[in-house]
């Protein structure tokens, strides 16, 4: 195993960096490979071995970092996934997907015992709503820390700025990444109208609640386009998205308020100016209809998408961590965006937690019926649905595709 000793950029250095070694790409599977890198010219680089810490969590919503980063990670090979209680199992399985190889340790001594040498990059996986590390997590991180372990933290609390974790880091001479810290307030952009220059269609996949697929979603379709000959470029909105590997982006809930819309739009002006797409998607942030978030009105307001995607999930009942809120229906989402914005609704997304396989097709016959709007489960349909709700709304899309291939 190849060791990779990782310096990292803080968040909004990466794009910067990434430009001029080119993204790399993953080892482990057709998954993990970075969208368009057949029209980019990017070659596979060696990348940095990780393990990801998510005790009692993965497969779970606090877990979804850890649950993107084995679906999908550009930046990492993912060797396993720390949680106790699921030890044993494979990730895939254990997210209902296939298989995929990467267990699930009981701890961390586990982890190193399984990878042989010691792994390049410890993750914190999980994105409990605190924003805050625990004790035990704490003493954890640090014992990864005087390991050797260069650590990716996707917190609100930023590693870097605690002085016991930078004296161990500055020790043992590797690396915390704070991915949620924004640029010092003297450099965050305001709106400034150049989003009008974007004139390639921006898709916005938003969702009628927080961490219920959004990012997933949006990662299969610009996957999709890229391989089937539309250039499509993923801005990451997210702390997940940016430890996958999203090129343009930033942890917008992280970004004071007053900024938001700004950094918002610099980065999809960023991903035209950098990649020149056929297509930019633009991952979603909580719910427009949600009142403990305003990341998606940001994202609407910044990015000013064409279209959206809207993902819901039938079988939820309430919004995550709010039990007393009920869920909103796709028609009232739907009719919200579309208040809000100029954007237009192009298509409904199924995360089907809670659902069995006749209740999805159901769902979607039942959905595509009320709304008028193509739908489809973006995990266990074809990527080809995403790709025709897209087609469906930008015909232009089509033709570039065809003259590409002549």
């Amino acid at each position: 195993m190849i060791r990779v000793e990782a310096s990292y950029p803080q968040p909004w250095e990466q794009r910067d960096i990434r430009e001029q070694v080119g993204s790399p790409m993953s080892v482990r599977s057709g998954l993990n490979a970075v969208p368009g890198s057949s029209r980019t010219g990017r070659s596979q680089e060696t990348v940095a071995t990780a393990v990801v810490y998510c005790e009692a969590n993965f497969g779970a919503v606090d877990g979804k970092t850890a649950n993107g980063l084995v679906r999908h990670s550009e930046k990492y090979e993912i060797l396993s996934v720390i949680d106790s209680q699921k030890a044993g199992l494979d990730a895939g399985v254990v997210l209902g997907d296939q298989p995929n190889g990467i267990p699930i340790c009981r701890n961390l001594a586990e982890a190193l015992a399984h990878a042989g040498n010691l792994p390049d990059t410890f993750i914190f996986g999980m994105a409990p709503a605190s924003g805050m590390l625990s004790s035990p997590e704490r003493s954890l991180v640090l014992e990864a820390i005087t390991l050797g372990m260069n650590i990716v933290n996707g917190l609100h609390e930023f590693l870097n700025d605690d002085p016991e974790m930078a004296a161990a880091s500055a020790a043992m001479k590797v690396q915390i990444l704070d991915v949620r810290k924004p640029r010092a307030k003297k450099d965050l952009r305001m709106f400034s109208g150049r989003i009008a220059e974007v004139t390639c269609p921006r898709i916005a996949v938003l969702g009628t609640d927080c961490a219920i697929g959004k990012r997933t979603t949006a990662t299969i379709l610009t996957r999709a386009l890229n391989e089937r000959g539309v250039k499509a470029v993923l801005v990451g909105t997210g702390q997940t998205g940016l430890i996958q590997g999203a090129r343009y982006g930033l942890a917008l809930d992280a970004v004071p308020s007053q900024f938001c819309t700004g950094e918002m739009e610099a980065a999809v002006v960023e991903a035209l100016e950098g990649e020149n797409p056929d297509v930019i998607v633009i991952e979603g942030q909580g719910a427009l209809s949600h009142p403990a978030y305003s990341t998606s009105s940001f994202i609407l307001r910044g990015g000013c998408p064409d279209a959206v995607v809207l993902q819901h999930a039938p079988g939820r009942s309430h919004r995550c961590d709010f039990e007393q809120m009920a869920m909103p229906t796709p028609a009232s989402e739907i009719h919200l965006i579309q208040t809000f914005s100029d954007a237009k609704v192009i298509g409904l997304t199924i995360n089907h937690e809670n659902m069995t396989e006749a209740e999805v097709s159901a769902a979607i016959m039942l959905y595509e019926c009320e709304l008028g709007i193509p739908a489809t489960d973006a995990l266990t349909r074809s990527p080809d649905l995403l790709v025709e709700m897209v087609l469906a709304e930008f015909p232009q899309l089509a033709e570039q595709r065809i003259a590409c291939a002549v």
